[in-house]
């Protein structure tokens, strides 16, 4: 190459970074604006019962409002989950409550927090718009940390022993070895869960952003109101028109946040052997030519690790040194754990005399609805299992595949079923079928995506070396699944299970009770109890019938998936 094309070559780069920088430049101050806006919003005097427009150039705003709620509460729920999981996969006494504790949150549906979150929220902030805010992110939240944290768990849980020996020897720090190790270990999890996660946000916007509560009406401006308004009144041009702009943000969060991720995120595979294909990013290639980014990476994120790592190492020198501070360790410990313990024992108490009020006929109707609700989970998760591991281990395994495949199971997986179901429950009606069947369906849609994007990352996570290994070797399809497939994807495949199970409790609370233009349309099962106790402020059955649902996930997750569990730790860990 002459000296003036490599001259031009490198103009052309300089022009490329410099139009690079700019667009980031621009699109940080975009967002700055826009959460200074909505935050000037939320500030503002306190409206429960917002009017929802069906005009489509209300959409814009509605989608920055909803995308902003989801947002908060995914960077919560990542928070909560690397905290929660770090605990219970290091602290084998915690673990023992820990977990039972995360069956019962992850099983507990969206509008049995309702009450308790909104009335907590409204009280803090009643005459602030930040109040009604707050509960709804904290109703997203809960709808998207159990996975979050269940993967997270599972991942240290499964970190081979070579690498954690490594660790030790080398004295790594508690930072060293969360930045270095366990983070690393798990990026591939995090990332198809955080997915999930947002997926599941969406999912449940439309019962986040509007609701009743007793007498009182909330409505807040978004995406999910907005299709909900617009399901109420059976406006299907606005529905299309709502399912149009939801799924124009999903596409764009999927090129420029989901995809880059992923790239990224490969270079994290345990293999040692290089991959043929990995995934590729434009965007993720557009960042890495920023001189900006790199200038802030070198001269900010660079000596602030630095520091950091050498703060916990230090005091990991001090902890080594000084015995009676861990032993005032325990004893605080000791103490909130008591305090909690009584927490939970008044809690414990006040619940049985609220259920104490109820009736013989009540207490058969949450028989009979937990028999019908487990049913419907059953063959929901059966049905989602058949397709989704094929059809993950397939996307997983093709790379180029994964490019089309990941941003339209984002699209299916984030679009309300509920804002599909009218449709659905007419059909169904009219060639003689009924709710019953179409809850099945709409727990289908709420809760194989769990199981498809496990599927997915742990396909993506089995080393080349192996897969070569069984090339090589000529395996059969059998053999090829018996041998290389379900050894590898089994522990991701555990935590989809686990959790579609319990997205799929949560979501029959929706698939069982149904506003449909005016009417109220419901079958057997405790989905339809928590729904009818939340409009008539029926909080004693409210309370029972959650409970009955956190007992059976907790009794089938003890049964089964926790059995399942210990068997992904000891016989399919990959290691050396």
């Amino acid at each position: 190459m002459t000296t003036p094309t490599i001259t031009n070559a490198i103009f052309r780069e300089r022009a490329k970074s410099r139009l690079i920088d700019l667009f980031i430049f621009g699109a940080t101050l975009a967002i700055f604006y826009l959460i200074l806006s909505i935050g000037r919003t939320w500030l503002g005097p306190f409206t429960p019962a917002a009017p929802i427009s069906r005009n489509p150039s209300a959409l814009p705003a509605y989608a920055a409002y909803s995308l902003l709620r989801i947002a908060i509460a995914y960077a919560l729920s990542l928070a909560f989950a690397l905290v929660y999981g770090y605990v219970a996969a290091y602290r084998a006494r915690a673990e023992r409550l820990m977990l039972p504790l995360l069956d019962v949150l992850q099983s507990i549906p969206v509008l049995s927090f309702l009450p308790g979150v909104m009335l907590a929220m409204v009280a803090l902030f009643p005459r602030r718009e930040i109040g009604v805010e707050m509960g709804a992110i904290l109703l997203i939240f809960t709808g998207q940390a159990w996975n979050l944290a269940f993967s997270f768990y599972s991942s240290l849980k499964g970190i081979p022993r070579e690498l954690d020996e490594a660790a030790r020897i080398n004295r790594f720090s508690w930072w060293q070895r969360f930045t270095q190790l366990e983070l690393p270990y798990s990026a591939i999890g995090l990332v198809w869960n955080s997915m999930m996660s947002v997926a599941g946000g969406w999912f449940f916007l439309m019962a986040c952003e509007m609701f009743v509560l007793g007498s009182r009406d909330f409505r807040l401006p978004g995406l999910g109101s907005y299709l909900q308004t617009a399901a109420s009144a059976g406006d299907t041009q606005a529905i299309l028109w709502g399912l149009g702009a939801m799924i124009g943000v999903i596409v764009m969060l999927d090129q420029l946040v989901w995809r880059p991720l992923i790239a990224w995120s490969d270079k994290f595979k345990f293999e040692q052997v290089e991959s043929a294909v990995t995934p590729r990013s434009a965007a993720l290639d557009m960042l890495r030519l920023s001189n900006a980014l790199a200038f802030f990476q070198r001269k900010a994120v660079a000596p602030l690790n630095e520091r950091i790592t050498l703060f916990f190492a230090r005091r990991a020198d001090a902890r080594s040194e000084s015995e009676p501070a861990s032993r005032w360790t325990r004893w605080a410990a000791r103490a909130l754990a008591a305090i909690a313990l009584a927490g939970i024992g008044y809690a414990v108490v006040k619940a049985i005399l609220l259920m104490a009020h109820l009736s013989g006929g009540e207490i058969g109707e949450l028989a009979r609805g937990a028999v019908a609700t487990f049913l419907r989970v059953s063959v929901a998760l059966l049905i989602g299992a058949a397709w989704a591991i094929p059809a993950g281990v397939k996307i997983g395994f093709n790379p180029r595949l994964a490019r089309v495949a990941q941003p339209l199971a984002q699209i299916a997986a984030s679009v309300p079923a509920t804002a599909l179901f009218p449709v659905v429950l007419l059909v169904l009606i009219q060639v003689g079928g009924g709710l019953g069947i179409a809850s099945v369906l709409l727990l289908l849609l709420g809760t194989q995506w769990y199981i498809l994007f496990n599927a997915i990352a742990g396909a993506m996570a089995i080393p080349s070396d192996l897969k070569e290994a069984a090339s090589v070797f000529r395996f059969s399809r059998a053999d090829r699944w018996r041998l290389l497939i379900l050894p590898g994807i089994f522990p991701h495949l555990i935590t989809g299970m686990v959790t579609a199970a319990g997205g799929a409790w949560n979501a029959s609370i929706i698939a069982e009770y149904f506003h449909f233009k005016g009417r109220i349309l419901s079958t057997t099962g405790l989905g339809a109890t928590i729904s009818h106790a939340t409009d008539t402020g029926a909080f004693d059955l409210l309370l029972a019938a959650t409970v009955v649902m956190a007992a059976m996930v907790v009794t089938i997750n003890r049964l089964v998936w926790r059995r399942l569990y210990r068997l992904a730790e000891t016989r399919y860990k990959l290691e050396t």
